[in-house]
């Protein structure tokens, strides 16, 4: 998942748009992006659409961002959209594990109730965008089958905490938006899940954006959400391996392939370990992924 579209679950022609923008993963959105007054249309069109020819023609996995557990809205969220068999759903505002598991327990039942595969629906968690999830942060470490990555949220944890703004006067973010960025990133590593990265709020800033991404990818994100279909491409190209890095990931493997059993290599003129061959089958890997190296 290196790009994963935010569309309004009660736009058609956001999400149809959608389908066609290139991003890896669809998030039709039930929470932040819809009004109060109009939750129960939009969960209407949301299982209209997964349920369209459109989106059975399409080969792009949809996620359904519902609305977060202690709103009440969540249960009617996922009435209205598991008998359309979505690829996964998004809780947001995660406090801790425990709210994954609530949420496991949900899907479990629904499942059942419309006749899926058990486990089929993947999980993709919006945690450290609230204080108490940075304040439980060793629950993340570990998580169930159905977790397919973590993310984090700038924009609510400002609201909860009282902050002015989460970027500092260079456009870096701020130190207590930085500390929920690192811990996002160290619980999805420790969970063995991917890493995705927030979003980038001015879409019309195409360049700080790329920044941002790439970034983000230098760090070990796997991936980033987006706002807008222009962002696709940009982050797209930050999260995938290019020509130099396919390269260099060859000659690592190439060179250890060379010494069975070595732990350590030299590669021009470099001393080069276990930790570096990790490193390079991820890059051919993510590459693999989005087909620039062949299977």
């Amino acid at each position: 998942m290196r790009s994963l579209l935010f569309t309004p679950a009660d736009s058609d022609r956001k999400l149809q748009k959608g389908l066609t923008s290139g991003a890896d993963v669809l998030l039709v959105d039930l929470e932040d992006a819809v009004a109060p007054d109009r939750k129960a249309s939009a969960r209407d069109n949301a299982a209209a659409f997964l349920n369209s020819s459109e989106r059975a023609a399409s080969a792009q996995p949809v996620y359904v961002r519902i609305n977060d557990l202690e709103t009440g809205l969540a249960e009617a969220d996922l009435d209205a959209v598991i008998a359309g068999a979505p690829d996964g759903i998004m809780l947001p505002k995660a406090k801790s594990a425990g709210d994954i598991a609530t949420l496991e327990a949900m899907l479990d039942e629904r499942e059942r109730r419309d006749g899926l595969e058990p486990g089929k629906t993947s999980i993709l968690v919006l945690a450290f965008e609230t204080p108490e999830s940075l304040l439980n942060m060793a629950s993340f470490q570990t998580c169930g089958a159905r977790v397919t990555g973590y993310t984090w949220g700038a924009e609510d944890m400002a609201a909860m905490i009282g902050a002015k703004a989460n970027r500092d006067e260079t456009g870096r973010y701020a130190a207590p938006f930085a500390l929920a960025r690192n811990v996002c990133l160290y619980a999805a590593a420790s969970a063995g899940i991917s890493a995705i990265d927030t979003v980038y709020v001015d879409f019309h800033d195409l360049d700080g954006l790329e920044r941002d991404a790439r970034e983000a990818a230098r760090d070990g994100f796997t991936g980033k959400a987006a706002i807008h279909p222009d962002q696709v491409p940009v982050i797209n190209a930050a999260f995938t391996p290019d020509a130099d890095e396919i390269a260099h990931a060859k000659k690592i493997i190439a060179a250890f392939d060379a010494a069975p059993g070595a732990g350590t290599v030299g590669l021009d003129g470099k001393m080069v370990d276990r930790p570096h061959l990790v490193t390079a089958n991820l890059t051919l890997e993510r590459a693999r992924s989005a087909g620039v190296v062949g299977r």
